[in-house]
């Protein structure tokens, strides 16, 4: 299966888009390397500025929907590990209006995946019930958005003290 697998991922630009540019395809922890492709999407996308920003994570998200349904399609698996488009969106939004600073960077990373993995509802509520491109895309955000509000509440704390 897992040569399968890899023809799948580069079979064509969806399936790659899907696999987070090949991201997905890492034999380790493979959410994990896609989320590094996030990190460094963060880093090209910051300079834009927030309007920008946000106009990219909401295109990324749509693309991801479609693609990541098309290549979970292609596999027969709802929500196969190496799908990674979903990682990269979680990161970008959990990154969303943070203060660009290495600590902030890291502890963004640390909480998404720590979310991404615990699933507490209605995380697992998505990854389990809702079906389809959207079903891959929306437990991700859900994920990122406990971590971006947790990341939001330690900047706000930081700056507080």
């Amino acid at each position: 299966m897992r040569q399968n697998v890899r023809q799948v991922a580069v079979s064509s630009p969806i399936h790659l888009f899907s696999f987070g540019f090949g991201a997905g395809l890492s034999p380790v922890a493979p959410g994990t390397v896609g989320t590094l492709v996030g990190l460094a999407a963060y880093l090209a996308l910051v300079p834009l500025g927030p309007a920008a920003y946000t106009a990219v994570v909401v295109l990324v998200f749509l693309a991801g929907c479609w693609t990541c349904g098309q290549t979970a399609s292609a596999l027969g698996v709802h929500d196969h590990p190496g799908i990674v488009a979903d990682e990269i969106v979680g990161y970008l939004i959990t990154m969303w209006y943070v203060p660009f600073q290495w600590y902030w960077i890291l502890a963004g990373f640390i909480l998404f995946r720590i979310f991404d993995i615990w699933k507490p509802w209605p995380v697992s509520w998505a990854d389990r019930d809702v079906a389809g491109g959207f079903g891959i895309m929306l437990d991700d955000v859900l994920a990122a958005l406990y971590a971006m509000l947790c990341l939001h509440g330690m900047v706000w704390a930081v700056q507080v003290i």
